[in-house]
């Protein structure tokens, strides 16, 4: 079915001072339509721009769009780190699973949501592709939703179908959609992915996000038998774990046999991957985040990051020290999933030290730093030194455990600081 094209310049002409607008999520970040936009910065004010995670540039956040443009982000990436510095951004600090209700629930309603699509099908269907996590939620509540139409974009099955009836102004794109290609993995995060792979059991359900120490866990896999997956998003290494055979997804309760994600990030070939793949279903992430369905997989292992850990077990994720570096994210939904889960292991892994050779376990965080995963949740804590299983030890035992993981050049420090706070070690 074919849909009557306009101008980047023409559909965006809609957007008014004072409103508020959704630009979808990662990969799907509609360059046009951001380009059109930015370009009207003289004739608006106090734009409200608001989203997770966004690849590319974000031109209304640059320096000298103050006062034209505002962005309250739900996730903080590079392309907004400075201006949430700076105070031409700020950041709401949200379990990745309740923000769709933001807009659902008319907390933050939206006036326009800027989003990129896949051309109509027959029947008038468009899919949103790579990213349905909380833009689902932004097409259904805006007032006005603007499509940037892109031959590129991949047709996925699940929740992100959108009828042209929905879409108010069409502008066709066809530009290739952001791609994230993984770096050589070091030794250390190699390390890290054998002692995560080593807590994997054979049927579990995994969750993992992008970056290095997924990567390297996903390589060490391998040997694993009928893994299955239910994440907030994946990378190309899942793909490649589905085309050895490894994951299949036959031992899941919710979704067997399907890979069930929010999101995509990876190279085209994992986009081509998840075209009209029946065996992907791209989900609402108010549903696949929800702690409450992600229990219901067997041995849910939840793999996630951290900036720093203390003695004690607190997870400071998102933040170094006060400077906001990132977001809370999906991480407390799928540890606390996977730790109600049957059998679940949620597990934190990171390297032991930084690249300046700081250690990342310490006694007490950084003055300011934001604890994400609480240390009455915390289960299993993973460096390229080993496993600590924090689980029902008490502050003494976490302490002990976690220093036995932590860079050798810092153990004797940590021990002393550990003594003159628990008295006994």
């Amino acid at each position: 079915m074919k849909v009557k094209f306009i101008s980047a310049n023409s559909a965006l002409s809609s957007v008014q001072s004072g409103q508020r607008v959704f630009v979808h999520s990662v990969a799907a970040a509609p360059t046009l339509l951001i380009d059109a936009l930015t370009a009207r910065a003289p004739e608006l004010t106090n734009v409200e721009m608001i989203h997770l995670h966004t690849e590319g540039t974000a031109p209304y956040a640059e320096p000298g769009m103050e006062g034209h443009f505002f962005v309250n982000s739900l996730f903080v990436c590079a392309n907004t780190r400075k201006a949430v510095e700076e105070g031409r951004a700020d950041y709401i600090p949200m379990f990745l699973s309740e923000c769709p209700l933001l807009f659902r629930n008319k907390i933050l309603p939206l006036d326009v949501a800027l989003v990129q699509v896949s051309p109509p099908d027959k029947h008038g269907f468009c899919s949103l592709g790579v990213s349905i996590d909380i833009s689902k939620a932004a097409v259904e509540t805006a007032r006005i939703v603007i499509a940037q139409v892109n031959e590129n974009m991949p047709r996925t099955h699940g929740d992100g179908i959108v009828h042209i009836d929905r879409i108010h102004s069409f502008v066709e794109g066809n530009l290739p959609l952001h791609e994230h290609k993984s770096a050589p993995l070091t030794a250390v995060e190699i390390a890290i992915g054998k002692n995560v792979a080593s807590l994997v059991e054979d049927g579990a359900t995994l969750q993992m996000g992008i970056g290095a120490i997924p990567d390297a866990v996903l390589t060490c896999l391998t040997s694993h038998k009928d893994l299955g997956i239910h994440t907030e998003m994946f990378s190309d290494g899942v793909m490649d774990l589905v085309q050895k055979g490894i994951i299949t997804g036959i031992h899941k309760k919710k979704h067997p046999g399907k890979i069930v994600s929010g999101f995509v990030m990876g190279t085209k070939k994992l986009y081509d991957f998840i075209d009209d793949n029946p065996q992907v279903a791209m989900l609402d992430i108010g549903y696949i985040n929800d702690p409450h369905v992600i229990r219901k997989n067997p041995k849910v292992t939840a793999i996630n990051s951290a900036v720093e850990v203390d003695l004690t077990g607190q997870v400071c994720s998102d933040t170094i020290g006060t400077r906001q570096f990132s977001g809370v994210g999906g991480q407390m939904d799928f540890i606390r999933g996977a730790s109600l889960s049957e059998g679940g292991k949620p597990i934190i892994a990171l390297p032991s030290v930084t690249a300046k050779g700081e250690s990342r376990i310490v006694s007490i965080l950084k003055p300011g730093a934001d604890v994400v995963t609480t240390r009455a949740h915390v289960h299993y804590i993973v460096t390229e030194y080993g496993i600590a299983n924090l689980y029902g030890k008490n502050l003494r035992q976490r302490a002990k455990a976690l220093i036995e993981i932590a860079h050798p050049d810092h153990r004797e420090r940590l021990e002393k600081e550990a003594k003159e706070r628990f008295k006994v070690l």
